[in-house]
């Protein structure tokens, strides 16, 4: 029973990230057929979704890392460790 729950927890954990990256690439579509402006509205959009993907990644990496699923772990942890260098050196934000 325990293992359905992971795999529910997951799913749902993986369903929220992948609405927030479809978010952001509608953000940038909309830039692409200037419906926005460059320079304040898409930036703003997509720096407002930025953080909160930072985070659903991380509890998907602790999930599956708590959980005994360590291949997914290992799996996700590129991206881990590429949002915690960016989120660093950056601050996740897109308009420098």
């Amino acid at each position: 029973m325990e293992n359905l729950f992971v795999g529910l927890i997951t799913f749902f954990v993986l369903v929220a990230l992948l609405a927030i990256i479809g978010y952001q690439l509608m953000c940038l579509a909309d830039l692409e057929f200037d419906y926005t402006d460059p320079y304040y509205d898409s930036a703003s959009r997509i720096n407002k979704a930025a953080v909160p993907e930072f985070f659903v990644q991380a509890v998907f990496c602790f999930v599956c890392l708590s959980t005994g699923q360590v291949f997914l772990c290992f799996m996700s942890l590129p991206h881990l460790h590429y949002n915690i260098k960016l989120l660093i050196c950056t601050l996740g934000i897109d308009d420098y």
